[in-house]
């Protein structure tokens, strides 16, 4: 696997694929790891898994530079990100304890609780674009509920994904606990399908989904799906016009564009159409494309070529179809993976990007007439990720709230993840959950304990 600066196309690194004896070495360790780890008291855990989040913090400027080398996202969206993996340590690790407490439970016996209890050997299937905050997003609980993991992350950030699992090494969690496979997506199906492993979780490409939860399926094995997403930017006339815009620039361009959770499809009133998209459009155009490496930079290159390559693909489709171009909209000459801030309007259903993913900073712009308009139009994709709206009208908030078909919905304020809140989505978007206490159940045996009772007579003779 080679590491390749998406800003240059230069590779600087290459790193040995595992051998099929090396992942089977892995699986051993972590299944012989389990029997010992998931004794471990919630106080040992939180011990090594806080002293993951202080060596994050430690070395967060030498993350992020490899992060930003890897993939391209700037060297001040990469040291955020770190510190967040850090947050995400040390939540886990003061809540987990009594997130997983016995639950008493009033019955006929002489005592019922539910307890919960790790399952085994996890494997996490990883993506590219945010290379650590996706990995310890999964890490964290997972290990935090006595449960050892696998990591097969993205081929092309591989040195991140070996610096994760030095990360925890030097934080004492141990041999075997965690371990980074350097395996290829054609490996997948092999260790799932492994009687010693047995869950998933997936963050990735709706194709990558299908697959991964077919096979876990198949296994009966449990699977968390985090796919991609169009998320809905709605603006209503009662929002605050100026801070709507200024933040959906942010929106959409986080990461270079390159985010499930980027606002996508910007549904904006008739009656404020003029006012926010002249804004908006402002605010993109005075945005710096460049050296992801440089400060002040705000939007570097593209992960790959090929995600650069498909991304024209669906612009040019869409401007010969008609829609016309507010800013931006061609390949730039010279080298790396550059694309510049985008973005269309007069769109129509016979255009690639009416249900496709734009995966990098194109923004789509779409006028409605109304409330319903917007809903509909909001809905109308077989994504179902997240949500942004933007009024302040009460019962358009509420409206928002019910209707709007997403994980998430947020209300004057843009789409984000947060170590203490559920995260996931519906329809193409997958299914499960990641953070919060929610997360956390995921990958637990949610277990019924019931100890005695009155009279066995009176029990129910059904199921």
């Amino acid at each position: 696997m080679q590491s390749v600066n998406p800003a240059t196309g230069e590779p600087f690194a290459t790193h040995d694929d595992h051998t099929a004896a090396q992942v089977q070495a892995a699986i051993t360790a972590a299944h012989q790891a389990y029997g010992e780890y998931r004794r471990t008291t919630f106080e040992q855990r939180s011990e090594w898994m806080n002293a993951a989040a202080a060596i994050l913090e430690r070395r967060v400027e030498e993350l992020a530079l490899l992060a930003t080398r890897e993939m391209g996202k700037t060297l001040e969206a990469a040291r955020q990100e770190v510190l967040k993996c850090a947050s995400a340590c040390r939540y886990y690790a003061a809540h987990a304890g009594a997130f997983l407490a016995p639950e008493p439970v009033k019955t006929e016996a002489d005592e019922a609780y539910v307890t919960y209890q790790p399952l085994g050997v996890v494997l996490a299937v990883m993506p590219w674009n945010f290379p650590y905050w996706q990995a310890f997003r999964f890490i964290a609980p997972t290990l935090m509920a006595g449960n050892t993991a696998l990591l097969k992350h993205a081929s092309n950030v591989p040195g991140c994904a070996l610096a994760i699992q030095d990360v925890l090494r030097e934080a004492g969690f141990p041999a075997g606990v965690f371990t980074t496979l350097l395996i290829g997506s054609r490996d997948v199906q092999a260790v799932l399908q492994d009687p010693r492993v047995t869950a998933v979780s997936l963050t990735g490409s709706e194709g990558a989904g299908r697959a991964v939860s077919a096979t876990a399926g198949g296994e009966l094995k449990p699977a968390v799906m985090e796919l991609g997403g169009s998320d809905p930017f709605i603006v209503m006339p009662s929002a605050d016009i100026e801070l709507a815009a200024k933040t959906a620039v942010t929106a959409r361009t986080i990461n270079n564009g390159q985010s499930c959770i980027a606002a996508k499809r910007f549904i904006v009133h008739a009656d404020v159409y003029d006012a926010f998209t002249d804004a908006f459009v402002a605010g993109l155009r005075a945005l710096k494309v460049g050296n992801p490496e440089l400060e002040g930079t705000d939007v570097g290159p593209l992960a790959t070529p090929q995600i650069r390559s498909d991304l024209d693909r669906q612009v040019q489709d869409a401007v010969s179809k008609g829609a016309r171009v507010r800013t931006g909209g061609q390949v730039p000459e010279g080298q790396g993976n550059y694309y510049p801030v985008t973005a269309l309007d007069h769109l129509t259903p016979d255009m690639d990007v009416w249900l496709e993913e734009t995966f990098g900073p194109v923004a789509l712009i779409f006028r409605v007439d109304s409330i319903d308009e917007a809903v509909e139009l909001a809905n109308a994709t077989t994504f179902g990720l997240g949500s942004s709206a933007w009024t302040n009208d009460a019962d358009e908030r509420e409206r928002f709230i019910r209707d709007l078909e997403a994980g998430s919905v947020f209300i004057n304020s843009m789409v984000a993840s947060d170590p203490r809140l559920p995260f996931g989505g519906v329809k193409h978007s997958g299914f499960g959950r990641e953070l919060g206490r929610h997360g956390i159940l995921q990958f637990v045996n949610i277990k019924t304990v019931s100890i005695g009772a009155p009279d066995g007579a009176h029990r129910s003779q059904t199921e």
